[in-house]
């Protein structure tokens, strides 16, 4: 596309041709290669990746679990320098961006006009796209944040990074941190509430953190690692179990886990009037078990969040700058590898720390 608006650039010269990325081509297989950067079009923005954090679904889709179109460039846990852009670019809040600029940007791009997006739903568009889940022949081959380089669309809900942040907790804010500020949001006011979170990753941690935050009478945390429960009451736990007959109960569940089993047991925690929020059943396990009389004479509320609004994005950067120095936010992401080590990093065993992250320079 030939653009129609002044492209600006930054002060590091030219526009590159081209861009070195990781390009997933199926099973295992990760190559590094190069990819021509297209002429920008009016409002498009060209971003250079500073750093990429490894999310669990993407381990997922190299390993067969989930599906997405292949050859591709995985990576939505991202942030990045704004070096170019055609035309005027916004942030969520409207505001201009400038080039320098440190972004990040949501998962999804929708197409801003269908029902779902009239119905604020627009992470679940008819039509949406989504930032490293693109086939190479797509139109929008540099989606994904393992890369060099990402190209922005127009319209794309993009949010602005504080100095002060770190690009390791900037870069899983774009996944992680946002998903958990819209399962809070659907969850309702936690101040003095019991919260029980089923597992303590990067998501179930965060929760920990939100719900802490937020002046919860109790939180506790159930991971079957011991590492992670120790993880956990530096993240807010006030208690960090190994099963979920251990909890006791609740009035908030949160599960991150994924596992039936352990959400089976977890809902029949709920006190009168609870509510729970699954967030971490994204692949079959099987089916629940539910008494439909408990769920009404209990007034239990059963709701499900996948992937989250642009407003959560914001809402995680704020919660991240607040609580920069509250929490040890900096143990959850490993230290960063060059990308040549990113298919190890997807396919070889998950340490300690919740993210792997790469740099691409």
């Amino acid at each position: 596309m030939t653009s129609t608006e002044p492209l600006d650039i930054s002060a590091e010269g030219t526009v590159p041709d081209e861009t070195t990325a990781a390009i997933w081509r199926g099973d295992a297989s990760i190559t590094l290669e190069k990819l021509p950067i297209p002429i920008l079009g009016a409002g498009e923005a060209l971003v250079r990746i500073d750093l990429a954090t490894v999310c669990g679904s993407d381990r997922h889709t190299v390993s067969g679990r989930r599906q997405q179109p292949c050859p591709s460039i995985l990576g939505h846990e991202t942030v990045g320098t704004l070096i170019a852009k055609s035309g005027r670019v916004v942030a969520i809040d409207g505001t201009e961006l400038r080039l320098g600029q440190r972004l990040v940007w949501s998962v999804t791009f929708p197409c801003g006009s269908c029902d779902r997006c009239a119905r604020g739903f627009t992470a679940k568009c008819r039509q949406v796209r989504k930032a490293g889940h693109e086939a190479l022949d797509s139109g929008w081959a540099l989606s994904g944040g393992y890369a060099e380089h990402v190209l922005l669309p127009s319209g794309m809900p993009i949010a602005v990074v504080d100095d002060d942040l770190p690009d390791e907790l900037a870069a899983p804010a774009a996944c992680g941190t946002a998903t958990v500020m819209a399962v809070a949001e659907r969850a309702g006011d936690l101040s003095g509430k019991r919260i029980t979170i089923i597992g303590a990753g990067m998501l179930g941690l965060t929760a920990a953190a939100v719900a802490a935050d937020a002046g919860a009478a109790a939180v506790v945390s159930i991971d079957v690692s011991d590492e992670r429960r120790v993880l956990a009451t530096q993240f807010g736990a006030t208690r960090s179990v190994d099963s979920v007959s251990e909890a006791g109960t609740t009035d908030v569940l949160l599960e991150f886990s994924g596992s039936r089993a352990a959400l089976q047991q977890g809902l029949a925690l709920l006190d009168i009037g609870g509510t729970a929020v699954l967030a971490g059943s994204v692949a079959p396990d099987g089916l629940l078990q539910i008494d439909p009389e408990s769920i009404v004479r209990n007034d239990t509320t059963v709701q499900g969040q996948h992937n989250y609004e642009p407003r959560h994005l914001v809402s995680a950067l704020e919660f991240l700058a607040r609580t920069a120095r509250v929490f040890p936010w900096m143990q959850l992401v490993a230290p960063a590898k060059p990308m040549s080590e990113l298919p190890r990093l997807l396919t070889g065993a998950p340490g300690l720390a919740p993210r792997e992250a790469i740099r691409p320079w």
